[in-house]
């Protein structure tokens, strides 16, 4: 037996070589193909919106916020949401909370009966008004925004009125 030809034989290498390869090839094609099917990657592309919501609180007989989109991104405003601890009701236009006779709910639509259209997008500059249900000191509001398939939320902006 010639020692030396022993260590020198690499006939062997070659294919041990291919089968690794060919295996790591297989992992990874299952890792993408189970990826698609699972749908792991299907709300990465809903990324939460960055936007900045301002709130005016006003006190008179009965309180209103003022809620203005101030910078960030154009958000469709069907996506979004005002929750508040109180019942309250939401418009475009400040003369016509609490006129509506429908009942008001702690979670209202941006496009809800008063806010905008459903087709509407909330930019900087858009305004809604919330209150029309007595006094609002201490309550707590939140802009929640929601993505299309409602598989997840964020709240973009919190604010709590004043204690009077």
């Amino acid at each position: 037996m010639k020692l030396k030809q022993l260590f020198t034989d690499d006939s062997a290498v070659s294919p041990v070589i291919g089968v690794i390869l060919m295996v790591a090839i297989t992992v990874i094609l299952a890792a993408v193909i189970g990826t698609f099917v699972l749908n792991l990657g299907g709300s990465v592309s809903q990324t939460t919106p960055q936007a900045s919501f301002g709130f005016d609180f006003e006190d008179a007989s009965n309180d209103n916020v003022t809620i203005t989109h101030e910078t960030g991104d154009t958000i469709d405003a069907s996506r979004l949401n005002l929750t508040a601890t109180k019942d309250v009701d939401v418009a475009t236009d400040k003369n016509l909370v609490g006129i509506s006779t429908e009942t008001t709910s702690s979670s209202e639509g941006f496009t809800d009966s008063g806010g905008f259209g459903s087709s509407a997008s909330v930019s900087a500059g858009s305004t809604l008004y919330a209150g029309g249900n007595g006094d609002l000191s201490g309550q707590t509001f939140r802009v929640v925004w929601n993505s299309e398939n409602n598989e997840n939320s964020a709240t973009l902006s919190e604010y709590t009125a004043p204690n009077n």
